[in-house]
């Protein structure tokens, strides 16, 4: 496929996305579902009109999905309901940690076990596959700042903070196969890769934020008298913090989302709001319909904030990245890549290893049993999942193992698109009839 043909499709699936955004909304499925038919029908499957090959390009899927999962992460992280607290956090905190831990070793077992891959490379799946996806569950996630549906902010925090934990995981998967120091008797992995690279991470995520919050705020004046381009400072953020973190060896999109959710409840802070206000509480579309109903003259307009002015932004890029990333994955796959090995493996991550390592992870917790069984079926694997394994690959991982791995998680991603993408809209408005009844959080 030509740079010309590439673009022209492109440009007609960004086109088509923009003029039927609604029609899509009211889809039974998500539109995630609508690009991946695209890239089957025009990758080898079916018209082979183009073939992207991701052990050739790995650099630049490595590069695109890092950037992806960054934005993403600040997007969920400035959507978290403030104030911070432990007892609300606890439930996304166990599934980040407990449940993360689980899930990557039902995962290794199986990779050992039924597909004959080496201890190291089982481990290195279960961290690629472990993590869910914070770009493509955006259907099950906080749909804005100061939505207080319980089921939404745990997948949305634990998203945000799992793609941060997986990362020693996938340190240790490498080391096992020689590709990472792990130390006498794993010593570093535990005190760099687990201990320093993790609260050096959110130490400099929750820095960053508060002082961005404190920084918008003395710029703007009270009351606001400057505007402040929000987009840059929060692509700004990002960066910085993101840099830094790589550069003292910390887990980066741990700080990132950390950085995004120190920001939010900063500015809602210095702004008056830190208990719940009226706006936060009211249900979708009524926030939009007071915007609506008020002119820029409002008397009791609320303070602009950084995080507020660079979220729907940065939404715009999540989507288009979404929308081009999972049309590469359509124009990965070839027919015969539907092994019984990829399938056996996703279906015993759905059904098995993701409602396991919840039920375990949330033992002993006061989350209700609706809430537990939706958390263990949206275990959504995407484009962190993507970005891991490109990761292993340009860090040595051998070709022989890096086209066996590829096969698996292409698979499983796939997979989830499909079950994950056809089940939400219905399961998502069944448990609303449940919502009502649900204990309080």
């Amino acid at each position: 496929m030509t740079n010309a043909q590439w673009f022209l499709l492109v440009g007609s699936l960004l086109l088509v996305r923009g003029l039927t955004a609604s029609m899509l909304r009211r889809l039974p499925v998500t539109p995630a579902i609508v690009y991946l038919a695209v890239g089957l029908l025009v990758g080898p499957t079916v018209l082979n009109l183009f073939h992207f090959n991701p052990l050739q390009e790995s650099a630049l899927l490595e590069a695109l999905t890092e950037v992806v999962v960054l934005i993403s992460l600040f997007s969920a992280g400035v959507k978290m309901p403030v104030p911070f607290s432990f007892a609300r956090w606890r439930t996304p905190v166990l599934l980040a940690s407990v449940s993360m831990i689980l899930s990557v070793g039902l995962v290794a077992a199986f990779a050992y076990t039924v597909l004959g891959l080496p201890l190291g490379a089982g481990v290195l799946l279960g961290a690629i596959l472990a993590p869910t996806d914070p770009v493509l569950a955006t259907d099950v996630q906080t749909r804005h700042p100061g939505d207080r549906d319980q089921l939404r902010f745990t997948l949305t925090c634990e998203a945000g903070m799992n793609d941060g934990s997986a990362f020693p995981f996938v340190m240790l998967g490498m080391g096992l196969l020689g590709l990472h120091d792990l130390g006498e008797f794993g010593e570093r992995w535990i005190l760099v890769d687990v201990l320093w690279a993790t609260a050096a991470a959110i130490a400099i995520g929750v820095l960053a934020g508060v002082a961005l919050a404190h920084l918008g705020r003395k710029l703007r004046g009270t009351p606001p008298q400057h505007k402040l381009m929000d987009d840059f400072l929060g692509l700004g953020l990002i960066g910085v913090v993101y840099g830094l973190s790589v550069l003292v060896d910390a887990w980066g999109f741990l700080a990132v989302f950390f950085a995004a959710v120190a920001l939010r409840q900063t500015e809602l802070k210095l702004a008056g709001a830190g208990q719940d206000s009226p706006k936060q509480a009211q249900p979708d579309g009524v926030e939009a319909k007071v915007a609506n109903a008020c002119p820029d003259a409002c008397p009791d307009e609320p303070t602009p904030t950084v995080s507020e002015g660079s979220l729907v932004f940065k939404e715009h890029l999540e989507r288009l990245s979404e929308l081009l990333l999972i049309l590469l994955i359509g124009g990965t796959l070839f027919l015969d890549s539907w092994s019984w090995r990829a399938v056996g493996l996703a279906l015993f991550l759905f059904l098995v290893a993701r409602p396991a390592s919840v039920l375990v992870g949330l033992l002993g917790t006061r989350t209700s049993w609706p809430i537990r069984g939706m958390v263990g079926w949206f275990g959504v694997r995407g484009i962190g999942s993507l970005y891991y394994l490109m990761y292993a690959i340009q860090h040595g991982l051998p070709e022989e193992l890096a086209l066996d791995l590829i096969q698996l998680t292409l698979i499983a991603v796939t997979l989830s698109i499909l079950v994950h993408g056809t089940s939400v809209k219905p399961l998502m408005s069944r448990f609303k009839r449940y919502r009502r009844h649900l204990p309080p959080t």
